[in-house]
């Protein structure tokens, strides 16, 4: 029988409370017709600014051909827009458009109805060691911490 100590992994627990988070977010969105990769899209493009389909896709962890189906609808929507970038034609550049606001904002009120769930039972301080100990595992893992902004 294969075996391994789950329980002890801290990757084991970062993934499944990941995962957990996801889903429960996911939750939070569906009554107002949001999808996940919807919140996703958005989010990036708040967060980071432009970016091309392929920068995109690379962040969320999908495959280029499968972002172009959600960007699509979201075109549709006009929730957001694709530009050819002037000095390279064939790299789209995505911008979201001022009329996702209103979607913006239900998506921020799901995002901290989830955080104050999530951190139910935490001091402050509890939450802040938190962020930091998971900062510290992605620095360790050779991630590029972005400075934070408020949104």
């Amino acid at each position: 029988m294969l075996q391994y100590d789950f329980e002890e992994s801290i990757g084991y627990w970062i993934t499944m409370t990941s995962h957990s988070y996801q889903d429960a977010l996911n939750q939070e969105l569906i009554p107002y017709g949001i999808t996940f990769r919807q919140f996703q899209v958005i989010g990036w493009l708040v967060y980071a600014g432009p970016l091309s389909q392929v920068e995109l896709a690379e962040r969320m962890m999908i495959e280029p051909p499968t972002l172009v189906r959600i960007l699509d609808r979201m075109e549709r929507d006009q929730w957001i827009k694709r530009e050819s970038d002037p000095e390279d034609r064939r790299r789209k550049v995505l911008q979201v458009l001022p009329e996702a606001k209103p979607i913006w904002s239900k998506m921020v009120s799901c995002l901290k109805r989830l955080r104050k769930k999530a951190t139910k039972g935490m001091t402050v301080e509890q939450v802040e060691t938190l962020k930091t100990l998971l900062m510290q595992v992605q620095e360790n893992l050779g991630v590029k911490l972005p400075e934070f902004e408020a949104v």
